[in-house]
């Protein structure tokens, strides 16, 4: 990629906006709880037909068989450990791939970070950035479900629970966890030219049971302190091999900010339009990091903070299952406005290009091998609702 572009990528990834706010504190009279209770309450009610969302709900999914996707400090200890087994499974399984195409994509778990890799600027700050992500967490949790008999669901990170994440039960190395905090290395901080404290991490992931794991792709726009080091990509693409160890630098910085419930709470109550949602979701807010790029870099790392090759990071998966959980409970909590909500779609169709073609509902959404059979090329306007098209699942 060239440089000027990737310069561009690195600017709009975290762009301090001048745009006013969405409406917050004055206006706001639910909490993110009410919000959810809500959300959760209509989407049954889509289920039982005395709620129309406007789309074609398949009679497989309905309340007797729909999934549940958890927080991921809800499951149980049992289901925790079910969840990493499945996760160790697909990292050992092999690439579908061709063979030689990607010489950095080793394993099943590498394909997912590949094709991110490839879609990276038709799939963010585009009409289909909420679509396409909610079809590729599904790829990967029915990836986990048919190719390693994993027994649950995608389970997500609750932005808002943790105040100290490092010590959440998502990262604080015990049996359960998703891995620690990477070992503490001195480094910089600054994300970016702007200022953004370093955390207690920056090395290698060394505990929990995702420590020592590696990492093959990337980087490619890596935002981490040079000083560090960490290995380039011997191809240009990131594609090439270049193994190295998992970095984490889990922080706090955020999550008193955009990421605290009130403020989340704000953004779904203020924000009627989805072109309007979506764009204060990936851009800053009055002096707020955005909030989908405050859930990557209160991770941090390598490669979490590198956009193309953030799937690398195992909790990539919790962040964006929570992404999508912000969309389902912003299109759901209130009745009257469900079905106007559910078929909204706006945007532009290349993050690169401003003045690319606009976004259209009947627009294919690709995932290639990642596809489960038959269901690759999914039109954005079957990726609406999260029990209709492929899908069948709601959150708690």
């Amino acid at each position: 990629m060239a440089g000027h572009a990737v310069t561009s990528l690195l600017t709009a990834l975290c762009l301090f906006s001048s745009a006013t706010a969405f409406p917050y504190s004055k206006r706001q009279t639910l909490s993110i709880d009410d919000i959810q209770k809500q959300a959760l309450a209509n989407a049954y009610k889509v289920l039982d037909g005395t709620l129309a969302d406007g789309m074609t709900h398949p009679s497989t999914c309905n309340k007797n068989t729909v999934s549940v996707r958890k927080e991921y400090g809800d499951l149980t200890k049992e289901e925790k450990l079910e969840y990493i087994r499945a996760v160790n499974c697909i990292r050992k399984q092999p690439s579908k791939l061709p063979a030689g195409k990607y010489p950095g994509a080793k394993t099943r778990y590498d394909d997912f970070i590949v094709v991110h890799m490839n879609m990276t600027p038709t799939v963010h700050s585009t009409a289909n950035f909420l679509h396409w992500h909610r079809y590729y967490i599904w790829a990967y949790e029915t990836a986990l479900q048919t190719e390693c008999g994993f027994k649950g669901t995608q389970p997500y990170w609750n932005w808002g629970k943790y105040t100290d994440l490092p010590a959440s039960p998502i990262f604080d190395g015990s049996e359960t966890s998703l891995g620690g905090n990477g070992d503490y290395v001195q480094h910089a901080g600054g994300l970016m030219g702007r200022p953004f404290a370093a955390g207690n991490g920056g090395g290698c992931v060394t505990k929990g049971p995702l420590g020592n794991l590696t990492i093959s792709l990337g980087p490619v726009m890596g935002t981490m302190d040079p000083a560090l080091k960490i290995k380039a990509n011997p191809s240009p693409d990131g594609f090439g091999d270049n193994t190295r160890c998992l970095r984490r630098d889990v922080n706090n910085n955020l999550v008193t900010t955009s990421l605290k419930p009130e403020y989340l709470a704000a953004h779904i109550t203020g924000n009627a339009a989805i072109g309007k949602f979506q764009d204060t979701l990936q851009n800053d807010q009055a002096g707020k990091m955005a909030i989908h790029s405050s859930g990557h870099f209160s991770i941090w790392g390598d490669p979490g903070g590198d956009v193309y090759v953030s799937p690398g990071e195992p909790v990539f998966w919790l962040h964006h299952g929570q992404l999508d959980r912000h969309w389902w409970m912003w299109t759901n909590y209130l009745s009257d406005q469900v079905k106007s909500r559910t078929s909204m779609y706006e945007g532009g169709t290349n993050w690169m290009n401003p003045a690319s073609a606009k976004g259209k509902p009947a627009d294919k959404q690709w995932l290639n091998v990642l596809a489960p059979a038959g269901q690759d090329g999914i039109p954005s306007n079957q990726l609406f609702s999260t029990t209709a098209g492929p899908f069948c699942y709601v959150y708690v």
